[in-house]
Formats: structure tokens, C-alpha cells, sequence
């Protein structure tokens, strides 16, 4: 059994991984800041697996300051983490003339800040050969197709790219591993929001199982490694 920290779990990918991971009885730590839909998710998770340890904690990942608590009590309820899934985001689609100082401060609070953050604070209580993960966009690859309104929300998750290499190389004595995942469309209510109705290639639970396997499984292979997870070229 694994210990499992997923952000932005009471939706889309989140939500799906947090039902995989239950189903393959691996205990769980979700993030959100929608208490009652957190709430339920338990309930469900619960439903399928009455016995596995399952915590919820309400949290917005703006609240910087906040984040002692969150880490306070990932400790008093787990002690140690296996799999890290840093996975809500923000998605701003907006012209670039009119986008305002907050939705750009927000784009890299949420997108990169709490990531950066929240995985300093979980060093000193990541598991021996710990695995974290954080979800990009292939929009915020180099040389990648960039799409008109995404220039807060492009670069910000290219700062989690970044953030990944260098993290692999500053640990590369222990054995911790840092990859991320470049996800290109997913069929999510953020993304439904962002560009009505355009249809992803995609759906959360799909892309899901996906990041389950490779949060289990790739930290065999990959470390510092940044992987496209899209069906479009380049």
C-alpha cells in the first residue's frame, strides 16, 4: 500500500485518480478547496473500500501561508508520503492585453508557487524512493504549438518543467524521483470552461489511469524526465 498526495482531487483527473488509487488500495491524502465535494468523494471512496485510510483536507493553494498546516497535518495523519501528484491547476484564457496582474499572480500561485512550496515543505518526510509528479502542459514545452490566450497559463506551467529538472539533479544522491507529466487536452469541466465547447481528445478518467501507472511504475525508469502525454505532434 502506498501513501498518496493528490491536489485538485475533487474534479476531473484528481477525482478519477483518487477513485484508481482507492480501487488498488493504496491510502490517500486529497486536496481541494471545495470541502463538500471533497466530502463526498470520501464518502464514495469509503463505498469501495470501507477499510482504506482516506483524509480530505480543504485547502487553496493561493494561501501560501497556509501551507504549514496542510503539511502539519499530512504528517500527524500519514508520518511519510510514497507518491506525490501535484496536479490542480488554473487555466486563464484571456488576451494578452487583457490580462490583469491577479490572473497572472494567480496562474503562477496555483500553477507553480504551491507545487514548489508544498514539495519543499514534503522533503523531509518523502519515503525512500519517493515519487512526485507534476502535471504540465504541452503548452509549456519548448518549440511546442502555442494557442492565443494561454500567456499566463503556458509559461506557468513551463516553470513546472523546469522546477522538475532541477529538482531531479539537486536529489540525485538520494533516491527520490521527480518527473512531469505534459498533458496535452482533457475533456474537463476547466478546460469546458476555458474554450466552450471545443471537445478534447480525452477523458479525465482516461488520462487517469494513465498518471496512475506511470506514479507506480515510472519512477523505475524516469527521473528529471519531462514526458508529452498528448496525441497532437509536435
Amino acid at each position: 500500500m502506498k501513501k498518496v498526495l493528490i491536489t485538485g482531487a475533487s474534479k476531473g483527473i484528481g477525482y478519477e485518480l483518487a477513485l484508481k488509487f482507492a480501487i488498488e488500495n493504496h491510502a490517500l491524502f486529497l486536496i481541494a478547496r471545495n470541502k463538500k465535494k471533497l466530502d463526498k468523494l470520501k464518502d464514495k471512496i469509503k463505498k469501495i473500500n470501507p477499510k482504506l485510510p482516506c483524509y480530505v483536507f480543504s485547502f487553496d493553494l493561493i494561501n501560501i501561508d497556509g501551507t504549514v498546516d496542510l503539511i502539519f497535518n499530512i504528517k500527524n495523519k500519514f508520518g511519510s508520503l510514497d507518491i506525490v501528484i501535484h496536479n490542480a491547476g488554473l487555466l486563464i484564457n484571456k488576451n494578452f492585453v487583457k490580462i490583469k496582474k491577479t490572473d497572472l499572480i494567480n496562474s503562477f500561485m496555483i500553477n507553480y508557487f504551491s507545487p514548489f512550496l508544498i514539495t519543499q515543505k514534503l522533503i523531509p518526510i518523502l519515503s525512500k524512493e519517493a515519487h512526485t509528479i507534476f502535471i504540465s502542459s504541452v503548452g509549456g514545452l519548448n518549440n511546442s504549438v502555442k494557442f492565443p490566450g494561454l500567456s499566463s497559463y503556458s509559461p506557468s506551467k513551463g516553470a513546472l518543467i523546469t522546477l522538475t529538472e532541477c529538482l531531479a539533479e539537486e536529489f540525485k544522491m538520494k533516491k527520490f524521483r521527480f518527473n512531469c507529466l505534459a498533458l496535452g487536452a482533457v475533456q474537463t469541466k476547466m478546460l469546458e470552461k476555458a474554450f466552450p465547447g471545443y471537445k478534447a481528445p480525452l477523458l479525465p478518467n482516461e488520462m487517469a489511469d494513465f498518471i496512475y501507472n506511470f506514479s507506480i511504475n515510472g519512477n523505475k525508469y524516469f527521473n528529471g524526465k519531462v514526458l508529452p502525454v498528448s496525441t497532437s505532434t509536435p
